[in-house]
């Protein structure tokens, strides 16, 4: 259940619609979902790494997929014909499941790897050249400068 109500923001705001979708499913999220256990990195200044522990699934079995912002990590087990007849006890877990994780802007995945029942993926910012930030030279004299935009 939520704590606060976003429909005053709705009202006198434009073009937040994605942001305020974003608190919606953060405040919707179970926080009980433990499966599989992950990890969240910073391994450099623009890249990152989600570290999954994913044993007994096989490349075959797992999905990375991107969509718009969003990064979605699914698992569906192979069932093996005549295993089950044979199992006394089951525990590890082999259950389906869906990760999903909301990626900012200009940020893409760069590659995935599976290395010792961990899965491994690798996110880096690439921050386009017109969105960063430039200086300006300061000119002194009484008439104003034009800048000429130039074309890339």
């Amino acid at each position: 259940m939520r704590q606060f109500d976003l429909t005053p923001l709705y009202r006198s705001t434009v073009g937040f619609d994605r942001l305020f979708s974003m608190l919606d499913n953060a405040s919707a999220v179970n926080q009980t979902q433990s499966y599989p256990p992950y990890n969240i990195e910073r391994t450099a200044e623009d890249t990152y790494r989600i570290t999954m522990a994913v044993a007994g699934f096989t490349e075959g079995e797992l999905t990375v997929e991107v969509k718009e912002n969003g990064l979605t990590v699914t698992g569906q087990k192979a069932e093996a014909e005549g295993q089950s007849e044979n199992m006394l006890y089951r525990g590890i877990a082999g259950r389906a499941f869906e990760r999903r994780f909301q990626l900012a802007d200009h940020v893409h995945v760069t590659g995935a790897s599976l290395d010792h029942g961990l899965l491994h993926v690798s996110l880096r910012r690439e921050v386009p050249e017109a969105k960063k930030p430039r200086t300006i030279a300061i000119e002194n004299g009484s008439q104003p400068q034009t800048i000429e935009a130039q074309a890339a």
